[in-house]
């Protein structure tokens, strides 16, 4: 009955989310627009119907190179790619007016959720994927000057055929100077290090007895300097070892705190979903699982938790950043994109790991269903 009922709640709640946005949409529809719609496409300009870009090993291939003020609205692609792990190797950049670092750089899989190189049907608010092998961000991303989209093949394989449409509304006016620029944020820990490998289950007193109050070797998410707010994280996980791979808290360090204000009650809590995420994935307006592996070494799961009804704010710097495992005993492989609204400049984005890094795999790290160290 519990589970039902949670099920029902969740339900419940995505209706709701979804509804609220819906009802704002369709209320807007008879107010007058003040931007022309436009669309950066790789349509065929000869009026063909060769609708794609090739993209090479090596090449790097603009999306869009505009002039503001403007604001993306919505970010489709697909592409058809054999052999290589496409969604690994191409990498998604924005660099808004005239940056010299992107605010975005992030394996295009992973900024669309798929952490793990492969394709996994599912709906939120601002992240979609459809069926066949679409890729959907509704993510507002506004810029006054300029913006520049690129995706560069980082694999040796080639992309024959690569598809995108970037809808975007032109202005007139600069845009309110309040806004703030659209940012994502691509972490890895391949592996995480657990302090210890001495365990056999998430319940061993030498598991449970661990304390951990500021966040010592924790998970990170995302790092950044300046006014702004986070709006969510996707992650992926493949486990190097048996049993859970939660039971890890999130915590937020804003404005420089050395301990965090806001700490979690572990993993699955913090996606909003229970007890394991239960025995079936599932997807919400602002919060999913649609990758729900066994809980062993091999597993592979995929979660997303947005904060659309309330942005985590920061004044000066904001480090968001979750256990692997209670007290970061569990030694499991994490891939993350982390979303969130700041001011300009940004702070430095650690280096991209090397494409061979970013490709997931199991390590040799010891632990439960792990024996070869």
């Amino acid at each position: 009955m519990k589970t039902l009922l949670a099920i029902l709640a969740c339900c419940v709640f995505s209706a709701i989310t979804f509804a609220q946005s819906a009802s704002e949409w369709l209320a807007g529809l008879p107010e007058a627009k003040d931007y022309v719609q436009k669309r950066a496409s790789s349509y065929d300009r000869s009026g063909g119907n060769a609708d794609y870009r090739h993209i090479a090993p090596g090449e790097t291939l603009v999306l869009m190179d505009e002039r503001g003020p403007g604001e993306i609205t919505h970010f489709w692609t697909t592409m058809w790619a054999e052999g290589g792990p496409a969604l690994k190797a191409l990498v998604l950049r924005t660099y808004w007016d005239e940056e010299t670092t992107p605010s975005v750089e992030s394996p295009l899989g992973d900024f669309f959720g798929l952490g793990l190189g492969d394709y996994v049907v599912f709906e939120s608010v601002p992240l979609a994927v459809a069926p066949n092998r679409a890729l959907n961000s509704f993510f507002p991303m506004p810029f006054q000057k300029h913006a520049r989209i690129t995706v560069t093949n980082e694999g040796s394989h080639d992309v024959p055929n690569f598809y995108f449409n970037i809808d975007y509304r032109a202005y007139a006016q600069p845009l309110p100077a309040g806004l703030l620029y659209f940012h994502a944020q691509y972490r890895q820990a391949s592996p995480n290090h657990g302090w210890t490998n001495q365990w056999q289950s998430n319940g061993d007193k030498i598991v449970e007895d661990k304390k951990n109050v500021n966040g010592e070797d924790n998970y990170v998410w995302m790092e950044a300097k300046g006014r702004g707010h986070f709006v969510g994280v996707t992650m992926s996980v493949l486990q190097n070892q048996d049993g859970w791979w939660g039971e890890g808290d999130d915590m937020f360090f804003i404005d420089g705190e050395r301990t965090p204000s806001i700490t979690g009650t572990g993993s699955e809590d913090y996606f909003l979903g229970a007890f394991d995420f239960g025995d079936r994935a599932f997807s919400f307006a602002q919060f999913g699982a649609p990758l729900k592996g066994e809980e062993r070494a091999g597993g592979r799961s995929s979660v997303y938790r947005f904060h659309l009804d309330s942005p985590i704010t920061f004044t000066t710097s904001l480090r968001v950043t979750i256990e692997h495992g209670h007290a970061n005993v569990r030694s499991d492989n994490y891939f993350s994109v982390a979303y969130w609204y700041q001011t300009e400049p940004h702070g430095a984005f650690p280096p991209l790991p090397a494409l061979q890094e970013r490709l997931p795999r199991l390590h040799a790290v010891g632990g439960p269903g792990n024996a070869s160290k």
